[in-house]
């Protein structure tokens, strides 16, 4: 086995001294900084790798941190002004996902990179920690390297808004296949649409 195959294998133990200790540690760590971070390498470089990380330049790697839990309504005092339906504070659920999340703050943080993918690294009680791969479109090394090259087209900017990225996909339930999926494709609004729409010839 090579040295990515040891490292992904005692990540799959976090409940192993070593892993425990070493997320403990970077936990503290990763407290006393600020939101979204800019990492001088991965944490995690065998599953970075794996999505598409390369050691060469263009290629940029952020922490973003995000609160677990649901998604508490903003009311000032608590005071929903409106009907009884819409009187609810506390348990409130987010339609996206946490790590798509992560993504979109970092997306926000660095307008000029294209968000490639993501990948857990730490939580405690209250946060979950997320880092993020980026590229630069604009970078003389990735417009020549023919592997990481599409994402420098123009319909690629800003895909993690649009749920384009590999948690955006899972959140937009296109992670599987089959009958249980069916409605889900292209999207559930455009399945939707194309059902009940209807749609009549202009000369009948």
């Amino acid at each position: 086995m090579g040295c990515y195959r040891y490292l992904q294998e005692l990540w799959r133990k976090k409940q192993s001294d070593t892993i425990r200790f070493l997320l403990r540690i970077r936990c503290w760590e990763y407290r006393q900084m600020s939101r979204v971070v800019r990492c001088p390498r991965p944490s995690r470089i065998d599953k970075a790798r794996r999505l598409g990380y390369k050691t060469k330049q263009g290629y940029v790697v952020f922490r973003a941190r995000v609160r677990r839990g649901d998604r508490k309504r903003i009311a000032r005092k608590g005071q929903v002004t409106g009907k009884p339906k819409y009187h609810g504070i506390h348990q409130l659920k987010n339609e996206k996902n946490i790590r798509r999340i992560a993504e979109e703050r970092v997306g926000r943080v660095a307008p000029n990179l294209r968000v490639l993918n993501s990948y857990w690294v730490n939580q405690d009680t209250v946060w979950k920690w997320y880092e993020v791969i980026c590229v630069d479109p604009f970078h003389p090394t990735i417009r020549n390297d023919p592997q990481i090259n599409w994402i420098c087209n123009p319909v690629h900017k800003h895909r993690e808004c649009r749920g384009l990225t590999s948690a955006g996909k899972i959140g937009r339930g296109l992670g599987g296949k089959g009958r249980r999926y069916q409605k889900n494709r292209p999207s559930r609004w455009a399945n939707w649409k194309r059902n009940n729409l209807i749609k009549l010839a202009r000369y009948r």
